[in-house]
């Protein structure tokens, strides 16, 4: 070892304490003035056994004085982190940079761990916290220490800096960091471009009817509700991802809801509306212009609690008549809600019934760009930092993703409907308690006595695949439960002719789903085919297609897919 090496581990051997002293300290410091963790006693969070502490240091100053040495010795770095991938932080300099960042950043979080925090939420809040600040902390983020962005800037002759202050003063005039360009594709032309005809509309949803794409039909029509979160069309993107269309091409009418952007106008809207004016008069007008009583149901998302919703409130009135139902990525039961657990507690809950929610205080609207940067940063590397490296500091347009377009195609919610749903949700988990009121009715899932297909995804974050799971004990019937590969949109948005990802099925709905997964078979592909398989034996017999939409009473209205989707938020 050099003498310069010596020097450097002789003089970190004494700072390394005071740095994890100094980490707790501020951690303590964080916790102290943040209202997350007011009402929680956290004396005692950091009183860490010293043998913990001192092993924690002793790695740390290891891992430290070999970086040390490989930075002072001249030797190249190399990273698995793909935000340090590229030939240009193998320098010393910046990959030293890099080293380091990401030896501090292991650290806070072992830290974390070996805090005295017993209780969940508040260990989740203090990680996702720290996380965020780790996210956006890293070298990647600043001009001046990332050699890519510095790289682009010569070769462009500071042409990327010009760029990426105008895609960041767009951004900033829109609220929300765009994951796509908004002139990437059009809606109606390039997306949502399956033929059909709006055949009713009222003031919460307009209703597609879809022209047959074979020559012969399914008697029982699919009838579709989608997230009122979003945008319909994420189930009918381009030709060749479209659940819409592949339904059409295997021979189901489809009848598709397109919620309202809500507004001004609409923001007093209640949850009981979106059930009574919403998925119960589709779900009417989608029978009568059919003909058919029994149709399949579909629900997505927040999409299939609504749904599953008004068949529980249609049932206590006696109407049960549906051949099935399909619920895809769907909370019921909100056992677990994942990230998102960490921004709802009551005083959360009550500030928005204040605020917006008219309970006590004025209706307003939960704004569409608001979800969307939240839900973006609980992906902090893969949804928002990625890109302000990308856009703002190589001044590079982002990839034309339509998934990425539709995500940042934002919606509002009502006031009223948003905070209805986040108290007895996702706050108190009533939907399965039999006892919850609606529409004038004790909402009682166990009343579905239908056969259901059950649709989770591996890597959802935003519907655990567990809790979508605990919904099988709650409806009555057959039940088939199929887990995807991959995350929460990219696991549905799966067609079969792309052959990519796989999914498990298990005939056998266990009331653990540990013990069903356990049991599953993995099998390649896209869960559609198995989908498609379960579906067609609810559809009815085959018979010739209808080409014509609506009827005397539901004449069309425009083409698809109507101008509520085309409202911006």
């Amino acid at each position: 070892m050099d003498n310069n090496a010596q020097t450097f581990n002789t003089y970190w051997s004494g700072q390394v304490p005071f740095i994890a002293s100094f980490a707790v300290q501020q951690l303590r410091l964080w916790v102290s003035t943040n209202p997350w963790f007011s009402g929680h006693d956290h004396s005692a969070w950091f009183d860490l056994p010293g043998e913990s502490l001192d092993t924690l240091q002793a790695d740390y100053q290891s891992q430290w004085s070999q970086l040390g040495q490989q930075l002072l010795t001249g030797q190249p770095f190399s990273f698995n982190d793909r935000r340090f991938s590229s030939g240009n932080w193998s320098e010393p300099f910046f990959g030293s940079l890099a080293a380091f960042y990401l030896l501090n950043s292991s650290f806070m979080l072992k830290l974390l761990e070996k805090l005295q925090i017993n209780d969940h939420k508040p260990r989740q809040r203090l990680r996702y916290l720290v996380e965020q600040a780790i996210a956006a902390s890293a070298p990647s983020n600043f001009l001046t220490s990332n050699p890519d962005a510095l790289q682009r800037v010569v070769e462009t002759q500071g042409t990327s800096l010009l760029t990426g202050l105008l895609h960041m003063a767009s951004d900033m005039k829109e609220g929300k960091m765009r994951q796509c360009d908004s002139g990437a594709f059009k809606v109606g032309v390039d997306l949502a471009n399956t033929p059909g005809e709006v055949v009713f509309e009222n003031e919460l949803f307009q209703l597609i009817q879809y022209y047959p794409q074979s020559e012969t039909q399914y008697l029982r029509p699919v009838f579709v509700v989608p997230p009122s979160i979003n945008k319909f069309y994420i189930l009918d993107l381009r030709p060749d991802n479209s659940m819409v269309r592949h339904l059409l091409d295997q021979g189901h009418p489809v009848f598709m809801m397109s919620w309202r952007n809500f507004d001004e106008a609409t923001a007093g809207t209640t949850w009981e509306d979106q059930i009574q004016n919403g998925v119960i008069k589709a779900l009417q007008v989608t029978r009568e212009i059919s003909g058919e009583p029994r149709p399949n149901c579909v629900g997505f998302c927040i999409g299939g609690t609504l749904l599953s919703t008004a068949l529980a409130v249609l049932a206590a009135r006696g109407d049960k008549e549906i051949a099935s139902v399909s619920l895809l990525t769907t909370f019921l039961d909100y056992v677990d809600t994942g990230p998102i657990d960490i921004f709802v507690d009551e005083k959360m809950v009550a500030y928005r019934e204040r605020t917006i929610g008219g309970i006590g205080g004025p209706i307003g609207l939960f704004k569409g760009e608001d979800m969307g940067n939240t839900f973006s940063l609980l992906r902090p590397n893969d949804l928002w930092w990625n890109y302000n490296v990308d856009k703002y500091l190589k001044g590079q347009k982002p990839i034309p993703l339509d998934l990425l377009f539709w995500n940042n195609d934002s919606t509002n919610l009502p006031g009223p409907m948003y905070c209805w749903y986040l108290r007895h949700t996702y706050l108190q988990n009533d939907l399965k308690s039999g006892e919850l009121e609606c529409a004038g009715t004790k909402v009682d899932l166990s009343a579905i006595d239908a056969p259901a297909y059950f649709l989770a995804t591996h890597d959802d974050h935003i519907v655990p695949w567990r809790s979508a799971f605990a919904g099988t004990n709650l409806l009555s019937g057959n039940k088939r439960f199929v887990l995807g590969a991959s995350g929460h949109i990219a696991g549905v948005i799966n067609p079969p002719a792309k052959e990519k990802r796989h999914y498990w099925t298990n005939n056998r709905v266990t009331k653990n789903p540990d013990t069903w997964f356990k049991n599953a078979e993995q099998h390649p592909g896209s869960w559609w085919n198995d989908w498609f398989a379960w579906l067609a034996g609810h559809a009815g017999e085959r018979q010739p297609a209808v080409k014509q939409v609506g009827n005397d009473n539901y004449p069309p209205l425009e083409p698809a897919p109507g101008r509520y989707v085309m409202n911006k938020a």
